[in-house]
């Protein structure tokens, strides 16, 4: 019998989707279970059990939460602290919820429930966990086991790189939603014009369904045709970021012509990394590093939104919206200070 929801069996996913495996563990058939048949399950936690955590849940007199059990092998996947907190107070039984999937889908749930709650795992304890994870599923996306792990996508993407020759790259990767999308980006950006410039009227979304990829990118794509641009990557600035040449101010530049938003920040650093009045001084270098430490990972915000407790979302919104208006004053005092010297924004 499976525990799997009903939501997601009828949504037609394969078992081994993303969008089947992290499910919220309330959903699965409970029961009351003695002690002396659960045994210590494969933990993610590279250091095994925290005494002091036990003993702390120990000290407790209220009934402890259910812990996540693998039905199959009457393995703990989540809670074996307090399970043994359980032994020390002297229970006889615990309550359960149990699971019914196979040993690798256990392993991401163990992941999964306690990068959510509990006794935080450690950046390392993640880190083997993304690559045990990436062996079990290399048909996984980076954003899927981002979001199993607690780790960056960016992170992940480094440790698929390092660990690229022990397992087979597939051409497809499932997302967290269980839906398949290409590794070869490029080729489908390809397919995605031919089938636009053969139907121009065709919907955004038809367009992506034949071609694999998202209604975003075929956007990106139809826009692109329309201006003549390369379709197999994102349109980029033609001029090398950072720099204009402003006739009339002593040979001084300021920033390239088109939208700031084009430009990746990494993209701009290389430049400013190059520039020799900021690498000869040491405030310069300290600005160098400070912005390399400030933007590092920017880009993968959508990694983090399925990791984070519900609880925190108002705080963190409020901090991230702080952090915003402090960057856009640094920015509007920067732009005032570039038109006091003569630089201009085209």
């Amino acid at each position: 019998m499976s525990c799997l929801p009903a939501s997601s069996a009828s949504a037609g996913l394969p078992v081994n989707s993303p969008a089947v495996i992290l499910t919220d563990v309330g959903q699965f058939t409970a029961g009351i279970v003695p002690l002396y048949l659960l045994s210590t399950g494969d933990s993610p936690r590279l250091s095994g059990l925290d005494k002091a955590h036990v003993r702390l849940l120990a000290g407790t007199p209220q009934p402890l939460p259910p812990i996540l059990v693998h039905r199959p092998a009457m393995s703990v996947i989540d809670g074996a602290h307090r399970l043994e907190a359980a032994r020390q107070r002297g229970d006889r039984e615990i309550e359960v919820s149990y699971f019914d999937g196979d040993e690798d889908a256990a392993f991401v749930l163990a992941v999964r429930s306690n990068v959510m709650h509990g006794l935080p795992l450690t950046l390392a304890d993640r880190t083997s966990a993304a690559a045990r994870i990436l062996g079990s599923y290399p048909d996984w996306s980076d954003r899927a086991i981002a979001r199993a792990t607690g780790l960056a996508a960016a992170t992940v993407r480094g440790i698929r790189r390092r660990s690229a020759g022990d397992f087979a790259q597939p051409s497809t990767r499932i997302g967290s939603d269980g839906r398949m999308r290409p590794v070869d980006i490029a080729e489908r950006r390809r397919l995605a014009s031919y089938l636009i410039t053969k139907n121009p009227a065709a919907s955004l979304r038809e367009i992506a369904r034949e071609a694999g990829i998202s209604p975003a990118t075929v956007q990106d794509v139809r826009r692109q045709l329309a201006g003549s641009h390369d379709v197999v990557t994102p349109k980029r600035p033609a001029a090398e970021p950072g720099m204009h040449h402003v006739p009339g101010h002593g040979g001084r530049e300021a920033p390239a012509a088109g939208p700031v938003s084009t430009r990746q920040p990494a993209v701009i650093l290389q430049y400013l990394r190059r520039d020799p009045s900021l690498r000869s001084s040491e405030t310069g270098r300290s600005m160098l590093r400070w912005l390399s430490i400030h933007s590092t990972g920017a880009e993968e915000w959508t990694g983090f939104l399925d990791s984070l407790p519900p609880h925190t979302t108002i705080l963190v919104m409020e901090a991230a919206r702080g952090i915003a208006h402090t960057w856009t004053s640094f920015a509007d005092e920067l732009e005032r200070r570039a038109k006091g010297n003569g630089f201009e924004r085209v």
